[in-house]
């Protein structure tokens, strides 16, 4: 006990008698001083008092797919910032393979009775995957909120890049260019953003007064490697440019254009999505379509806390607008 009231004491720089008072509820101890303790309690994996236990604590879990792909990073800045000036910390939860599941990330948030959860892309973004904890948060009334995608036949608020506008946008500019064979690599099939992608290339071609072709439409998993194989793939059907569904596809794809004697963008024109960290720094720096990161993480923060707070939000989705970013790995197409 007094190494444990030493240790939170030390996390909140405040007195031993302190959290001491905080934990027989005592008075004398300021509000926030009061949730400070408490919230340094879940931190270090202590469990609350029992007369405190029917409180959630100030946390938020903040649920992500991986770490590589450096947008969500972005997003775990935007929104952990935006959380911290609300008084309410996030639990970054990220999954590895083989490492800890959604649904146990999920069990255990909900041990530690956070306030809410955010998730910036996971399981929910496919509408094949398993969504019974989403169910469990459903059910005991858990503020969610989540980025990127719906999860039919739940209620949560949603934020969101508006995909058919950000494929608008690149179809647009590759055309103007001059491009008439227009490839797309995509997720897996059941990944909803990737659905909209396609709806939204398909009825560009369309309204072109052209088809997309099945066979320019490659599936791939969200990596350099994945982008890399399924390009290779449009390269050799002589695609001239390739609308990708994340900035590390896209490098992917301009591997695929080297390892077969392509310049970009000299021979064929590369577009991402996403604008994350350092795609100007990349050769050639790579043209893409941005998500306002700053805005939809701000947006996402607003949502939970309206609800911790027990204001009523309007379910559904609210869209964001991409923003085209054109830079060195878009050009016309090469004259044979």
């Amino acid at each position: 006990m007094t190494r444990r009231l030493a240790l939170v004491a030390k996390k909140v720089g405040v007195s031993e008698a302190t959290v001491s008072r905080v934990l027989n509820g005592k008075p004398g101890v300021s509000e926030t001083t009061r949730q400070s303790v408490l919230t340094a309690l879940d931190v270090l994996g202590y469990e609350r008092p029992t007369q405190l236990r029917g409180e959630r604590a100030r946390l938020v879990g903040l649920v992500l797919p991986e770490l590589q792909n450096p947008i969500f990073p972005a997003f775990a800045e935007a929104i952990g910032g935006s959380l911290a000036q609300q008084g309410l910390t996030p639990v970054l939860c990220t999954q590895t393979r083989g490492g800890v599941s959604e649904a146990d990330y999920v069990d255990l948030l909900l041990q530690q009775q956070v306030s809410g959860v955010i998730f910036a892309g996971g399981l929910f973004a496919q509408a094949d995957a398993p969504h019974g904890h989403y169910r469990r948060l459903a059910e005991r009334n858990i503020p969610v909120v989540l980025v990127n995608a719906p999860i039919e036949g739940l209620d949560f608020p949603c934020v969101s890049c508006d995909d058919i506008a950000a494929v608008e946008q690149a179809w647009r500019h590759l055309s103007s260019l001059g491009h008439e064979r227009i490839g797309l690599v995509l997720g897996p099939e059941d990944h909803i953003p990737s659905r909209r992608k396609l709806t939204a290339a398909t009825a560009a071609a369309h309204a072109a007064g052209a088809a997309l072709p099945a066979e320019f439409v490659e599936r791939s998993m969200f990596s350099l490697e994945g982008g890399q194989a399924a390009a290779a793939r449009l390269w050799d059907l002589g695609v001239t440019g390739v609308i990708c569904a994340s900035d590390p596809l896209a490098l992917g794809a301009v591997r695929a254009a080297r390892r077969r004697g392509l310049v970009v963008p000299a021979d064929v024109s590369v577009l991402g999505f996403d604008d994350s960290a350092f795609m100007n720094c990349t050769d050639p720096p790579l043209s893409t379509v941005r998500q306002p990161i700053e805005a939809m993480g701000r947006a996402a923060v607003d949502l939970l806390h309206a609800q911790i707070q027990g204001t009523r939000t309007h379910p559904g989705e609210l869209l964001f607008e991409p923003e085209l970013v054109v830079r060195g790995s878009t050009a016309p197409p090469s004259v044979a």
